[in-house]
């Protein structure tokens, strides 16, 4: 990854520079801004993710613990950094996020030489521990690491769904609401600051209120920080589909500023996988709330994730779920193989997929998406869309239209040489080619 320096006026206290290191989802970075605004407003030196590090720098990890290849990414930083430590070129290692609130007890005892571990909800307690306060006027306060012009914006902590394979309630506890007043001052703060995206992320987006106000209340948050000036672009990721608000798609066709485009990991299609992965839907609702949404919305961009080799998968599931992409030509996909993990309810289960076929479903689900996707570009061809430029690579700009989120979908790429963009501003681009996941064209004048 890149290295991020976070630029912020400078101070004559002498303390320790924080180098914040995030791994793993966008809830985790996230987290990690919150905790860069509150060092800023204690007067420490904070960058994210140095390629240099100092002797007295205090390394702060923010881990994931989602599932096997995370978290063994998790311990191979933490590793990295108590060998820094070590060899006295890095001052102290702090460990934070869901491998501690997962592991800590088994972290403390084979990495003896962290110096503090925290779990999902310590801020306070590690803030302590490097000598800062937290302060109360400060939340909402956040340390961009992504381009200014675009922001994860978390409205929701936590998980009520029961899903078998997944370990996020057991790492982030129960769903927890953000008050709607709340995340609009903190969308205002953000606007004055140049922020036009806003990433609407939780664990999940379409449980949002029912804590706070006794029902699903995603249409009326949407309609008021649709409202905050400056604010172009909103974003739905992970929406669940049991229980999905529709009214949501309702002020997804009022507001010309959210952007026709939702987030919605499916996992399987399957009922006996659906069943057993305790999903709360069958296939023809699976289908159903697919082809509602396509017609309530027209034009709008789906975005689903898959699993492939869940306890029990058989050759014929695979096939089913194979054939149901194909028909069903989303938009966007990703697909992850099973990870088998401790205290989950498919825990219990026997792990009976070969690792190598759950690569092999998985490799086969991405190649017909890739066929997908690359007629759904060809189809772009000759039509003009509103793109928001991320950055400039080499000759080109690469931006996105509203249909792409950041990281994990389609690219819109211009050529630098001819056309003038600046980033984090908004063009109209006419599609002059396309591949499988990547879209070339001209800036509109």
């Amino acid at each position: 990854m890149k290295t991020k320096e976070i630029s912020h006026p400078s101070v004559k206290q002498a303390k320790p520079r924080v180098n914040v290191v995030t791994l793993g989802c966008s809830k985790n970075i996230y987290d990690s801004e919150i905790l860069m605004g509150q060092l800023k407003g204690n007067q420490f030196d904070v960058v994210h993710e140095a390629e240099k590090v100092g002797k007295n720098d205090i390394i702060v990890i923010n881990t994931c613990g989602f599932i096997d290849n995370a978290k063994q990414e998790s311990i191979d930083t933490i590793l990295q950094y108590s060998e820094l430590k070590e060899q006295g070129k890095v001052g102290k290692v702090i460990v934070t996020g869901c491998l501690s609130e997962r592991y800590k007890p088994e972290l403390e005892a084979e990495i003896t030489n962290v110096d503090a571990y925290f779990g999902t909800n310590d801020l306070q307690n590690l803030l302590a521990t490097v000598g800062a306060n937290y302060k109360h006027e400060l939340i909402g306060e956040r340390l961009l690491t992504t381009p200014s012009h675009l922001a994860y914006f978390k409205i929701a902590e936590g998980c009520n769904r029961p899903c078998s394979f997944c370990a996020i309630p057991l790492m982030r506890g129960k769903h927890l609401s953000s008050p709607i007043e709340q995340l609009v001052e903190d969308a205002k703060k953000l606007a004055k600051n140049g922020t036009k995206e806003l990433i609407l992320i939780a664990q999940d987006l379409t449980y949002y209120g029912l804590d706070l106000y006794g029902k699903r209340n995603l249409d009326e948050l949407l309609r008021r920080l649709s409202d905050v000036n400056g604010i172009e672009w909103i974003r739905l990721q992970y929406a669940y589909p049991s229980g999905f608000p529709m009214e949501i798609l309702d002020v997804m066709n009022e507001r010309e500023n959210i952007c026709k485009y939702l987030d919605m990991p499916l996992q399987h299609i399957t009922d006996n996988m659906l069943k057993s992965m305790r999903r709360g839907i069958t296939k023809q609702k699976t289908i159903d709330i697919v082809n509602e949404i396509r017609d309530r919305v027209p034009g709008i961009a789906m975005r689903t994730t898959l699993i492939t080799g869940y306890p029990g998968e058989t050759q014929q599931d695979f096939e089913e779920m194979a054939q149901w992409v194909e028909d069903t030509k989303f938009d966007r996909l990703g697909c992850f193989t099973y990870s088998h993990e401790e205290k989950t309810h498919a825990h219990t289960l026997v792990d009976d997929v070969p690792e190598e076929v759950k690569q092999e479903r998985a490799d086969a689900i991405m190649e017909i998406q890739q066929g997908i996707s690359f007629d759904k570009n060809q189809e772009k061809i000759g039509n003009t869309y509103k793109v928001l430029i991320d950055k400039k690579d080499g000759g080109y700009f690469v931006g996105r239209t509203e249909f792409d989120s950041p990281e994990v979908d389609n690219e819109v790429l211009i050529d630098a040489s001819i056309d003038y963009a600046t980033v984090g501003s908004f063009v109209n681009v006419k599609i002059e080619s396309a591949e499988d996941f990547d879209l070339y064209g001209q800036i509109v004048k």
